[in-house]
């Protein structure tokens, strides 16, 4: 199927929207950090009353910041397993999908696993924001090392053959033990932050990202966007999205909130 313009996105479809989903590098950020644009497109989908709620495989200490000073109701990161949000006190508010034992032998095993990965190939590299992961492991591929597509299929192999779950983002391959993933943690944090229940609705939110990681919510949501610099990975996506901006990243995730914030 043929991505379509997000002009032919019709008005009666974007009234309907009620909130907005969306990925993080590479679709909210730009040279990866978000740009002024994309920040005012979050704070003004927040002030029309529209919930906003990010999901990212970045980590839960590399989001604390973003989930306390975007204009966002929480950030699920990890790929779903932990949900950060800023509190009615102001402090930040940390959820987790796995009880305290399972994320510590779970933390044990997904070492295990990182340790082989390097061993085997001395090429690959722990994402820099490894510090801050609780319940996954992350192999850079595109942010500051580089890894061709023979070896991110390798490195997702060696996951696979470690009991891990993995999947590849613009930059890194994600690998964790459990049957999260984004859209479980898209299903939590609605069904959490606002009792309702997202498969009730599914045609009254839109989700946005940019790769291979979005698939399955791009499959899921009858109003998903991929921004521009999806291209680069439509040979590779099991689903693509419905609809794709001109602009890349930021940018094009402001055509998003623009496309919406017009019908309300």
């Amino acid at each position: 199927m043929a991505l379509i313009p997000l002009s032919n996105w019709s008005a009666g479809e974007r009234a309907g929207v009620h909130g907005v989903l969306t990925d993080i590098d590479d679709t909210l950020t730009t040279d990866g950090a978000i740009t002024p644009d994309a920040l005012d497109a979050l704070t003004r989908l927040r002030a029309a009353g529209l919930p906003v709620f990010a999901i990212t495989g970045r980590p839960a200490g590399w989001s604390e910041a973003f989930a306390m000073t975007w204009p966002v109701n929480a950030i699920v990161a990890e790929n779903g397993a932990v949900a950060l949000s800023r509190g009615s006190d102001g402090q930040l508010v940390r959820q987790y999908l796995q009880d305290v034992q399972t994320r510590k032998t779970n933390f044990q095993r997904l070492q295990g696993v990182a340790q082989r990965i390097l061993q085997t190939m001395p090429q690959a590299r722990l994402a820099t924001d490894s510090p801050g992961r609780e319940t996954d492991i992350a192999i850079d591929h595109s942010e500051f090392a580089h890894l061709e597509a023979a070896e991110i299929a390798r490195v997702v192999a060696l996951m696979h053959e470690g009991g891990l779950k993995a999947t590849v983002s613009s930059i890194h391959i994600n690998g964790w033990i459990g049957d999260h993933d984004k859209l479980a943690g898209a299903r939590w944090i609605v069904r959490s932050h606002l009792e309702r229940d997202l498969d009730d609705e599914l045609a009254r939110w839109v989700y946005v990202g940019d790769s291979t990681n979005d698939a399955r919510m791009f499959g899921h949501f009858p109003h998903s966007v991929g921004v521009a610099n999806v291209a680069r990975f439509v040979d590779q996506l099991s689903q693509l999205p419905r609809y794709v901006t001109h602009s890349e990243r930021g940018a094009g995730f402001c055509e998003a909130a623009n496309a919406i914030l017009e019908r309300r």
